[in-house]
């Protein structure tokens, strides 16, 4: 059996386990807000998510679902706090492919480790990025960025979420696969990073479609690529990086992340109720409206996606050679 499936198969069998513990059991009912952190600050695609999963949970549960920014070192300082935090299903995560995947081969002293301190509730979106840059770089398609790129060394600067981020390996795997050297500025997160592409503090950013998506339709920033394989339904002309260098492929993704030690009866509970909101047409749509591609994938299911994922991202950051800033 391959390395990749035995790691699934090992996340997948307890927490399978924990669901079938929890069949019969009284069911769980919050007293209380719960909170969802998110690990970026305010405005980005991690938080916009957040925040429409917290609007659907909120129902369901019977108690305020409300969300809290904690930015800083790429996102681990509030997936780590998550981590110590009491397993009571009132403190959990949105946590992303940065911080629940690439994050074990980007800081080698990483406070929490993904698959032992945290147990899936519902992967809930995917999150393809595209390429944009600011309008003073002379290039109105990828080929010609990459030309003007080559031809001046040094001159382009781009913006990401934070090291480790699914911004800045897009970028990082950009400049490997296509001989460029450019600079990595990071940011606390996706949306300050467009910001500073408007002003042209930076020439080049590769975030989630809702980060500059604005911007795009009104002619500030252009559209040069996107990092899946599939083109962006918003911009079916704009073609994928994959199709100028074979290959390339990065996709985002998002999904809910409790403490090791969360009550069977509390993980179901958030893991069905999750579910049930991912798959409501009202809430799909605005998910597809934000760039984003809504999934529900349930406990179990998350947890062999996620034992799956961290391979890949090691992978990538491997090949892209990405470096802790």
């Amino acid at each position: 059996m391959k390395r990749r499936n035995v790691l699934a198969a090992l996340a997948a069998a307890p927490l399978a386990l924990t669901v079938s513990r929890a069949q019969g059991q009284p069911q769980w009912r919050p007293d209380r807000p719960v909170r969802v952190i998110v690990p970026f600050a305010a405005g980005g695609s991690t938080d916009t998510t957040a925040r429409l999963v917290a609007e659907g949970l909120t129902g369901p549960l019977g108690q305020p679902v409300v969300v809290e920014n904690r930015a800083g070192a790429g996102g681990t300082v509030a997936t780590d706090f998550v981590a110590r935090s009491a397993p009571d299903g009132y403190t959990i995560i949105l946590g992303t492919n940065t911080t629940f995947a690439a994050a074990p081969a980007l800081f080698p002293n990483l406070p929490y480790d993904p698959l032992r301190d945290f147990t899936p509730i519902a992967i809930v979106a995917f999150t393809p990025n595209m390429a944009a840059i600011h309008p003073s770089v002379p290039a109105n398609n990828l080929q010609e960025f990459i030309n003007y790129a080559r031809s001046n060394p040094g001159k382009i600067s781009y913006g990401s979420g934070g090291p480790g981020s699914s911004q800045h390996l897009s970028a990082a795997l950009l400049a490997h696969m296509a001989g460029l050297e450019m600079t990595h500025v990071a940011y606390r997160g996706g949306a300050p990073a467009a910001v500073d592409l408007l002003s042209g503090r930076v020439q080049l950013v590769i975030n989630p479609l809702i980060e500059v998506l604005p911007f795009i339709r009104e002619g500030k920033v252009k559209a040069i690529g996107t990092t899946t394989r599939q083109r962006a339904s918003q911009f079916p002309d704009i073609p994928s990086i994959g199709e100028i260098l074979p290959g390339f492929e990065v996709a985002g993704w998002a999904g809910l992340f409790a403490p090791t030690g969360t009550p069977a009866a509390v993980m179901q509970r958030l893991s069905r109720d999750t579910v049930t909101a991912m798959n409501q047409p009202a809430m799909r749509q605005r998910v597809e409206e934000l760039g984003s591609i809504p999934v529900a994938m349930d406990a179990v299911e998350a947890a062999r996606f996620h034992a799956a994922e961290l391979p890949k991202w090691a992978e990538l950051v491997r090949i892209s050679g990405a470096k802790l800033e």
